[in-house]
């Protein structure tokens, strides 16, 4: 039992510290990562004029650009709206074609959120890195720990 408790102490321990190393580097390599890119909040942020530099900054630059996308497409989401529109002439008049139907465009308002999307994904990817990292710290701390309490029981059986 003793040996057995070394063998579980030192595994436990070494386990603990390549994940405290591991959960440090996805940390420091998410935050300069996003740092580099210096951004900044948007004004009307939960988070006004501040840099990204953490998980709330990142959420509440996403939430920011969610809501402008939705101010500019209407209140609809990509996928409540058509993939083509009625053509418009300059006074805002449908554009008949030749058949007598109207000439249907692309919904460019759609494009906004592809763009949208790609930005508020990365944010989140992001955030989901710092969570990831910050659980696996916690878990090489509690392993650092069941290492130490291993030690100390098997000095105890001795």
């Amino acid at each position: 039992m003793k040996n057995l408790l070394k063998i579980s102490s030192a595994l436990a321990i070494i386990i603990g510290i390549v994940m405290i190393i591991g959960a440090i580097w996805g940390i420091s390599f998410t935050h300069k990562n996003i740092a580099q890119e210096k951004i900044v909040t948007s004004s009307e942020a939960s988070i006004p004029n501040v840099p990204l530099n953490g998980p709330l900054t990142l959420k509440a630059q996403a939430d920011i650009i969610r809501e402008h996308t939705l101010k500019t497409t209407g209140g609809k989401t990509y996928a409540e709206m058509p993939r083509q529109i009625e053509k418009l002439d300059a006074n805002g008049k449908i554009v008949i074609g030749e058949d007598g139907k109207p000439v249907m465009i692309t919904n460019t308002a759609r494009d906004i959120w592809v763009t949208a999307t790609a930005l508020t994904t990365a944010l989140h990817l992001a955030i989901v890195t710092y969570a990831f990292s910050y659980l696996i710290l916690l878990f090489g701390l509690i392993s650092v720990w069941t290492g130490i309490i291993f030690c100390f029981l098997s000095k105890k059986n001795n």
